[in-house]
């Protein structure tokens, strides 16, 4: 296989795609031969649209032309993304690969949309497209080998799960599609005098163009914080989980400042009897090592729940069944009860589907029906409850 090929004699220690080093490398070898592809397949095609006088050909090549200062300026955002934190930058600079991403996307846009127009021109000036086998050969060769790059890319981009890689090769295959298009324009134009050359121009410029908006939807998500990998939500419970004394935990909140630097917060539920030192020890350890083997910085906080007794365990199991009839809510957490004799609050949160609340009440109105449900049955209890929506995990 080729792609593994390239990656074997260009990256030492390849397989070790947790270390930033080795990421890096992949990075650099996906963007290098993104350019090199990508240019070659513009002298082609360039070559090819001039010859033949194909607008649709021509809108190609400039879109091979806009993946190569694509692929420049990925590396270069990379290599900004690598500048270490600073004050202004207390985190670092990892968004940078975003942000030259968001760049690349109105470049692909900008290109796009000047062909539609120049496509349009040639609707209304139409001009002979000459068939030849030379040229037709050469743009087969040019939709094989953007394949083989998307193929490529989808390769490196799994193996180091870099979303930007994976990207281009959805971008790449896409350009299989248009160029196919434009293939097959370039072969009617033998048994045809119609301007099919401009009408497929404009849709291969209107593809360019969504390509661009997709990229900048795409782009702008994680910049905005989009929510987080449902794989790194899953492991960050479970290992949280996974150590002594821990009964549950709640309200992760994940921050996203570049690939591979991300902050974490988890509440993590422990015995209230339990000694400080104790859990203080075995939180330190869960945020040291899941924090390493996870490549992210994660914060625990202990929340501690009240012991089990007569009372609690009563009262739990009937707030719990109110919870289980209502549809909106998917969880409760940190159920306690504080106080003595008549002054007693009952405290707790909910995780409710944020979307089907909205359509039908307002957090607040859930918070009082579920309070109405619990006085029925214990109105000697002050009910404190928070609502926490569900994309806050």
């Amino acid at each position: 296989m080729l792609s593994n090929l390239l990656v074997n004699t260009f990256i030492k220690d390849n397989m070790n795609t947790q270390d930033d080093k080795i990421r890096g490398s992949h990075v650099m070898l996906g963007g290098i031969i993104g350019i090199i592809v990508n240019f070659i397949l513009f002298i082609i095609k360039l070559s090819v649209g001039i010859i033949t006088s194909s607008i649709a050909v021509m809108a190609d090549s400039f879109n091979n032309l806009s993946d190569a200062a694509s692929s420049v300026i990925t590396i270069i955002g990379f290599k900004l993304s690598e500048k270490p934190a600073d004050a202004e930058h207390p985190f670092g600079h990892g968004r940078m690969e975003y942000i030259s991403a968001l760049i690349v996307s109105f470049l692909v846009m900008l290109v796009g949309i000047q062909f539609v127009k120049s496509s349009f021109e040639k609707i209304m000036n139409p001009s002979e497209i000459v068939f030849e086998l030379v040229p037709f050969t050469l743009l087969i060769i040019s939709v094989i080998l953007k394949l083989w790059l998307s193929r490529f890319n989808k390769y490196i981009g799994t193996k180091i799960n870099s979303s930007a890689l994976k990207a281009a090769s959805v971008d790449a295959l896409g350009d299989v599609l248009t160029s196919s298009f434009v293939a097959l324009s370039f072969l009617a134009s033998r048994f045809t005098s119609l301007p099919l050359d401009g009408y497929f121009g404009i849709l291969v410029a209107l593809f360019i163009v969504y390509s661009g908006f997709s990229l900048i939807k795409e782009t702008i998500n994680p910049l905005l914080g989009e929510a987080p990998d449902k794989e790194l939500v899953s492991s960050i419970k479970e290992m949280t989980l996974s150590y002594p004394n821990i009964t549950g935990v709640h309200d992760l909140i994940i921050h996203n400042y570049g690939p591979g630097r991300c902050m974490a917060s988890i509440h993590a539920e422990i015995p209230s009897d339990i000694n400080v030192m104790v859990i203080h020890e075995i939180i330190d350890k869960a945020e040291r090592e899941i924090s390493e083997k996870l490549k992210i910085y994660l914060v625990i906080h202990m929340d501690p729940i009240c012991v089990t007794t007569k009372e609690i365990n009563g009262t739990y199991d009937e707030v719990q069944k109110i919870v289980e009839y209502n549809p909106l809510i998917e969880s409760m957490h940190d159920f306690r009860i504080v106080g003595e004799g008549e002054k007693k609050n009952l405290i707790f949160d909910v995780v409710v589907n944020s979307e089907k609340l909205r359509k039908v009440m307002t957090p607040e109105e859930l918070k009082e029906q579920i309070i109405d449900s619990i006085r029925q049955i214990h109105p000697e209890y002050n009910c404190i409850i928070t609502i926490d929506n569900d994309y806050l995990i």
